[in-house]
């Protein structure tokens, strides 16, 4: 006889896997907000501002995003063929809570 016991997975933590398309609703909440809001948090000193609180870098063809804690790189935003390009190096970003 079978002494193990039966332990059934909760379905709320059973991750799928699926294609990228998956995601259009949660960063939905990106779009129509002002991005100086956006809630960044540094990944070497842990320091969590709005992005408007963080120090730039900027010339024509790019930007560097630094940490005003530490002064690491968060990320390097270029310029590329007409649009947009962002390098993160470090760290999350998020919404404000009551988003």
């Amino acid at each position: 006889m079978d002494s193990t016991p039966h332990v059934r997975p909760d379905p709320r933590r059973v991750a799928q896997r699926l294609d990228g398309n998956a995601l259009a609703g949660m960063l939905d909440a990106f779009a129509g907000l002002d991005p100086a809001l956006l809630l960044l948090t540094c990944g070497h000193c842990g320091r969590s501002a709005a992005l408007a609180e963080w120090s730039v870098e900027m010339d024509a063809a790019a930007a560097i995003v630094r940490c005003r804690g530490c002064t690491r790189t968060f990320a390097t935003i270029l310029r590329r063929d007409g649009g947009i390009e962002v390098r993160a190096a470090g760290g999350s970003i998020s919404t404000p809570s009551a988003v």
